[in-house]
């Protein structure tokens, strides 16, 4: 696949920039070998590979990997589905960021990263917790409904007891599981949240015409509007769950 042009999407960036507060709990020291569970672009890939760690990015979008490849040629990277990891005992530590909410079956991806790491390994992950984005979830579900469509929840956003539990019951020992705010801009401003709702909700907005999109659209703005606008730009009310846990 050809690349057409060396941007990455602001979104993207946003996403690489905070996942950089997870590292500190990541040994990246040479020796250590580390599987980046939905790498993306390649960014935070390079991080923890920076102090000699050797470090395998995966992803199962093909564009993602191509990018990833384009961007940083001297790190590994492979199209792999994170329900399908093809790996034994291999991995010191798997770092995942903004992926679990993506995945509803975790008690799967749960199994595949227990056996994808060493006894005694760790996993590092962050993803969206309860309550995560949920003001544009609820005006979403709202206009959805005023134009003859329920939305259904396709995320995965649990709360520290039910994740500690599934951790649990994993076979992974949690060593903290804690949630929190993170209040965080959409770059674009006047046009950040649409530009959002397009980009993670397009498959809850391609069932409706054209014309009752644009409709959603601006519903889904105008109930924002008073929550999440500063005047400049939208402020999202992110919710975060992160939680570091060992291989039983």
């Amino acid at each position: 696949m050809e690349r057409k042009d060396q941007t990455q999407p602001a979104e993207t960036n946003v996403i690489s920039e905070y996942g950089k507060t997870l590292m500190v709990h990541v040994d990246t020291s040479p020796g250590q070998k580390i599987l980046d569970l939905g790498c993306g672009t390649g960014d935070l890939t390079a991080v923890l590979a920076a102090n000699g760690a050797d470090v395998l990015g995966i992803d199962n979008s093909a564009e993602m990997i191509v990018k990833a490849r384009y961007s940083h040629p001297e790190l590994m990277f492979a199209e792999i589905d994170a329900l399908e990891l093809p790996y034994d005992e291999e991995f010191d530590t798997v770092f995942s960021n903004s992926v679990f909410h993506w995945i509803p079956d975790v008690d799967h991806l749960l199994a595949e990263i227990r056996r994808a790491l060493k006894p005694g390994g760790k996993l590092v992950c962050e993803f969206g917790a309860a309550s995560n984005i949920a003001t544009m979830r609820q005006a979403f579900a709202a206009a959805s409904a005023r134009h003859g469509r329920e939305y259904r929840e396709r995320f995965y956003c649990p709360t520290p007891d039910e994740f500690f539990d599934r951790l649990k019951a994993a076979r992974f020992e949690p060593e903290r599981v804690l949630e929190f705010d993170r209040q965080t801009p959409l770059p674009g401003g006047a046009d950040g949240l649409r530009h959002w709702v397009c980009r993670f909700l397009k498959s809850d907005l391609e069932p409706f015409s054209a014309s009752v999109q644009e409709q959603i659209l601006t519903e889904v703005e105008t109930a924002c509007r008073p929550l999440l606008w500063n005047g400049s730009e939208f402020i999202v009310d992110y919710r975060r769950l992160r939680a570091v846990a060992f291989k039983r």
